[in-house]
């Protein structure tokens, strides 16, 4: 075929204007694409020519209106020089009107807007998918094809090619789509006519005498009923397995059209159903509802351990050791019959002698036409205790394999009734189609759940653990991430245990989201732990920070609240660097109020100062710290939602868990949250003055013995007399070492009586101690190995006026 061109000159030509500009062997061809709802939405140049109207006018338009049918040509009495075949039923009117669910042609007489009736051949071809197109219709002028024909006889084949200068939008979203609306081309015929949609773009006719389409024009009409029949025959010829008689090959032919058809329409449908959600458990169910039963009565799904649990594993061939989990079982069977004898959640490896393995082995689907005694012997032998060959022994099974990557990622075990027509290799393409679409999916979904888990860890593994209870409060946090943000990001609390029975709060917000921000979030939250323990106060904790900020990188931009508490001073001393103010909430009455904090700027823009308050609190009251995901809304101002702050910090709970969710509802189920949220609340309990004791001691060596009568007497009072050994014995330890290195200010001494003993000894050396590794002759360094030893948990600090060295004992139960 020489390939030609067709130019339109006038935009105004009508029917008989495409016929002269026509080269020799190409047709001009029509192109409408009827919606739904039976409208035109696509109307070609060709269309313009063959039908003299305008694009403008057409689009929109019922097709009927515009394709009005006027009568059948004659069915015996006429001839053609160019076909001697006859074709599908339905007339235009027909295919127009109601939705084809395969392929039809045929011959009519329209009566074109000034014109008189054209003698017009036409295809209707159904479009499935999503999308709103219904239907496909390619129309040509009958006389133009008695102009370019030739000496040789009638053709057999006219198929739709593409030329040049075609204005059609989706040109190569047709082009995708050729092999389902002409299901008997081949690939490279598929690939060739997609190459001339993409170079040259314009519809045409292409013909020739040595092949067919899928659907031949129908002049020459024959009668419906002799069709029918000779169809009837050819499709008991088919499932007999018999050689078709010449007069039936072409009813053969559209007989296997017809089902290709509907497995394309099924693969269609089944990959619209699966894939709507990003959650394995849900992707694997709706690929086992997507086949059951209209391809298969039974589906087992099976699914490597790894994928299950969301982990990576080393690609490669399976083996006989690889853990296979039965994620989904699908059947018609009544309910109940495969749930004790193959249970979803039972895990085991396969034998290299079954269907499964080498499926899995070799990427290949497996077809087994009938499951005989022996195969079902040997299947059932991997059932310890269970007899599955009543279910499975006398049924069709195919074995189609999930991968993607060309990695088996699982497999389909699917089966039919005996009393069902068997697999047959159509299936087993149509299987494989299937299961590289579930396949894909099912791996978007495992990559999916695993990135989830590695963000979830790294978000935990930076998020520390506090315990419910600290010296002289209770605290309770939440941590929320972004819901469209993934798991990760740069919000963050902390609590801090300081010495003097005090405890620091921290929340703080890295601008951005993503594991850049929860990098810098990590490294912002080590410091001020870090800090935190050396006892700074608030403002200069801040300053410290913000240097630190600027020295990482101008992309360091945080905001923090930084709180101490003294339970024994009851007293709160906060900082803030550009933080939403925290929540008082009074016991008292149960008002709470935003507290009015210098606001300082953000960590990391260099250059501003902090500002540190104090603000008393009494025994009972609650502090309630947030990042501003947690208050802000888009389009919404944030006094709103520091107003609801306000008040469901207000409410009374039972529980500090209680009270965090009580705020968690009323903040975060308004709608529109993207950003993620930290929330640390506190009650402040306080200690009692009843509960410290304290002492401060001279700088001479007889005071030592002093104090240690002094704590022994306390702790009787206190009814610890257990702890007096191990309380005096270390005592006297830190004691005795801080009278030999202080210099002029008098040592001090405190226990303090709560969730445990505290002992603190104060003196005005800075060199913190450390501990040494003694042998049993040497004079120093065996009091901290003491405390140590006998201590529930001990610490050292620097403070303003030297250092406090510290230990914990756990009390006895009572």
């Amino acid at each position: 075929m020489d390939r030609g061109t067709e130019r339109d000159t006038s935009p105004g030509a009508g029917h008989g204007t495409a016929t002269a500009a026509a080269e020799p062997g190409r047709v001009p061809l029509a192109v409408v694409v009827v919606d739904r709802e039976g409208l035109v939405s696509h109307w070609s140049r060709g269309a313009r020519r063959l039908f003299g109207l305008p694009r403008e006018e057409a689009i929109g338009r019922p097709a009927l209106d515009l394709l009005p049918v006027s009568g059948a040509l004659p069915e015996a009495q006429h001839t053609t020089p160019y076909a001697d075949c006859d074709g599908f039923g339905p007339d235009l009117e027909s295919s127009l009107d109601a939705g084809l669910s395969y392929p039809a042609a045929g011959r009519a007489r329209l009566t074109a807007s000034g014109h008189d009736r054209a003698d017009v051949l036409w295809w209707a071809y159904p479009l499935v998918g999503p999308g709103p197109e219904r239907l496909l219709v390619l129309a040509a002028d009958a006389d133009g094809l008695r102009a370019v024909g030739t000496d040789d006889g009638p053709f057999e084949r006219i198929a739709p090619g593409f030329a040049l200068h075609t204005d059609f939008p989706g040109a190569e979203e047709l082009a995708r789509r050729l092999p389902e609306i002409l299901p008997s081309m081949s690939v490279g015929e598929s690939a060739r006519i997609v190459a001339q949609v993409l170079e040259l773009g314009y519809p045409i006719l292409e013909f020739s005498q040595n092949d067919r389409v899928p659907v031949t024009p129908d002049w020459g009409v024959a009668r419906r009923a002799e069709r029918k029949a000779r169809r009837e025959r050819a499709a008991r010829a088919l499932a007999a397995g018999e050689p078709l008689p010449e007069e039936l090959r072409d009813e053969g032919e559209d007989l296997e059209y017809a089902a290709v058809r509907e497995r394309l329409e099924f693969l269609n449908e089944v990959s619209g159903r699966i894939g709507s959600s990003l959650d394995l458990s849900r992707t694997i169910i709706e690929v086992s509802k997507a086949v059951v039963p209209r391809f298969t009565d039974v589906a087992g799904t099976y699914l490597r351990e790894q994928v299950v649990a969301g982990e990576g594993f080393q690609e490669g061939v399976p083996d006989t050791t690889t853990m296979w989990h039965r994620v989904a079982l699908e059947h018609t069977d009544e309910p109940g019959r495969w749930d004790d004898v193959v249970p979803v959640g039972e895990a085991m490896p396969f034998p290299a002698h079954t269907p499964f393995f080498q499926c899995m082995t070799t990427g290949e689907p497996v077809l087994v036409p009938r499951i005989s005694e022996e195969m079902g012997h040997a299947i059932a032998a991997q059932f310890e205790k269970r007899d599955i060959r009543p279910l499975i022994t006398g049924r069709s099974m195919l074995v189609v394999p999930l991968k993607a990557r060309n990695v088996v990622l699982g497999f389909m075990i699917l089966l039919r009734h005996p009393e069902r027509p068997v697999f047959n290799d159509m299936d087993r393409v149509t299987g494989a189609e299937l299961a590289a679409r579930a396949g894909l999916v099912l791996d978007n979904a495992r990559m999916y759940t695993f990135q989830e888990n590695v963000a979830e860890t790294l978000q935990d593994s930076m998020l520390p653990h506090i315990p419910p209870r600290m010296a002289g409060c209770d605290i309770a946090t939440r941590y929320l991430p972004g819901a469209l943000l993934g798991r990760v990001g740069g919000d963050w609390f902390d609590a801090v245990k300081l010495p003097g029975g005090r405890t620091a709060f921290v929340v703080g917000d890295v601008m951005g989201h993503g594991l850049n921000s929860a990098a810098k979030m990590g490294q912002l939250r080590t410091a001020v732990h870090t800090m935190a323990g050396l006892d700074l106060p608030p403002a200069q904790l801040l300053r410290n920070l913000d240097d630190l900020a600027q020295r990482l990188g101008d992309t360091y931009l945080a905001t923090c609240l930084y709180a101490v508490y003294d339970p024994i001073a009851s007293e709160l001393h906060l900082a803030n660097a550009g933080h939403i103010p925290p929540v008082l909430v009074r016991a008292e009455d149960g008002r709470s109020e935003l507290l009015d904090l210098p606001t300082g700027a953000p960590i990391g823009v260099g250059g501003v100062p902090f500002e540190a308050v104090r603000v008393r609190v009494e025994s009972g009251d609650r502090l309630v710290m947030c990042t501003d995901g947690l208050v802000e809304m888009r389009g919404e101002d944030i006094g709103v939602g520091l107003a609801t702050l306000c008040a469901s910090a207000a409410h009374p709970a039972a529980s500090m868990d209680d009270a965090c969710d009580t705020v968690i509802r009323a903040l975060n189920t308004r709608g529109g949250r993207k950003d993620d949220v930290a929330l640390l609340m506190a009650r402040l309990n306080g200690i009692e003055p009843d509960d410290v004791a304290e002492w401060r001691l001279a700088l001479e060596p007889a005071e030592a013995a002093r104090v240690r009568a002094a704590v022994r007497e306390q702790l009787h009072d206190w009814g610890l007399a257990k702890l007096v050994p191990p309380a005096e014995l270390m005592v006297s330890e830190l004691v005795t070492n801080a009278l030999r290195h202080s210099h002029a200010r008098p040592v001090e001494v405190r226990l303090v009586r709560g969730d445990t003993l505290l002992c603190e000894v104060d003196d005005d050396d800075h060199e913190l101690p450390t501990l040494l590794d003694t042998g049993p002759l040497d004079d120093i360094g065996r009091g901290l190995r003491v405390v140590s030893t006998l201590s529930r948990e001990w610490g050292t600090s620097r403070t303003r006026a030297g250092k406090t060295v510290w230990f914990e004992l756990t009390l006895p139960r009572r």
